[in-house]
């Protein structure tokens, strides 16, 4: 016989894909989850993950299972945020994962609305710009530059955005003139550093460059604009950013722009919950409010 308990563990290896990361989301020691997931696999019968070198993967019955388990654990959450909230109002925490820019320049300044709205809820902002962001789950809401694993969460497109090269006059006024790409061979270019950017919508530099090197890398997009706007180099940049700031002008602006789409992301056991639909709708209130950001209506 099993309990919710050992459902609890199960999902927890289903997304980590290791005892070890299981264990430490869970608060336990990597035996304990090993153990609870064995007694698991003897209830049900049959074997719910095929052990390798390479991590815990699912079986056939353990994916069967997992749709099962997930809504077992949105219940139990549900039945607790019920118990936690007072009607009409929103307490608890709630996190928010997102990339770097979107992140530091969009949602940030914004988030007082969300705080006057709902004054007992704790709001945490976590931001980076990696891709297994959303394979660890730890998170109520994401905002993703790739588009999400059906399997692992609900999602839906929130917004697109424009990315363009920007410098400041100062740095153009003393550097080589600038009338096709291939010119930026002459400059500094200031992009994320190469060896540690996996996410595929940014890796943009071999459209620029047929070397696709940038002379300085860092690995935070304040950084380049920070950079940037001291007259270092060109950065590519988000409208958002680069736009309204009067430091820095569009560069080659005929030549480069690239469109990218910026989804959301909310592990279907949290869909739900007030406190998750109240930052969905802050977020869609934000970029409606952003005269940079085209809002995708689905």
């Amino acid at each position: 016989m099993f309990t919710a308990d050992h459902l609890r563990f199960f999902l927890e290896v289903s997304r980590h894909g290791r005892l070890n990361e299981a264990s430490r989301a869970l608060g336990v020691d990597h035996t304990t989850v090993g153990r609870r997931i064995t007694s698991l696999e003897k209830a049900a019968g049959q074997r719910l993950f095929d052990r390798t070198p390479a991590g815990w993967r699912l079986t056939e019955a353990g994916r069967r299972l997992v749709a099962y388990a997930e809504t077992v654990e949105s219940a139990l959450v549900a039945a607790f945020e019920d118990q936690r909230s007072a009607v009409g109002s929103l307490t608890g925490s709630v996190r928010i994962a997102a990339p770097d820019g979107f992140g530091a320049f969009v949602l940030a300044p914004n988030l007082i609305g969300l705080r006057r709205t709902h004054p007992d809820l704790d709001v945490e902002l976590v931001t980076a710009t990696e891709h297994n962001s959303l394979n660890t789950r730890e998170f109520d809401v994401a905002v993703t530059l790739e588009q999400p694993s059906p399997r692992l969460v609900s999602y839906r497109k929130l917004a697109t955005y424009s990315l363009h090269l920007y410098a400041t006059p100062e740095y153009l006024s003393l550097a080589p003139a600038i009338t096709q790409l291939d010119d930026l061979r002459e400059h500094t270019v200031i992009w994320y550093v190469s060896a540690l950017l996996d996410v595929a919508p940014l890796r943009v530099l071999d459209t620029i460059l047929a070397d696709g090197r940038a002379q300085i890398q860092t690995n935070n997009i304040t950084g380049h604009w920070l950079a940037a706007r001291s007259s270092l180099g060109i950065a590519p940049l988000p409208n958002y950013i680069g736009d309204p700031d009067d430091t820095l002008v569009r560069v080659a602006a005929e030549h480069f722009a690239i469109e990218r789409t910026y989804w959301v992301a909310i592990p279907r056991e949290l869909t739900s919950l007030a406190r998750v639909n109240a930052v969905n709708d802050f977020l869609d209130d934000t970029v409606a409010d952003s005269p940079h950001l085209e809002q995708i209506h689905t």
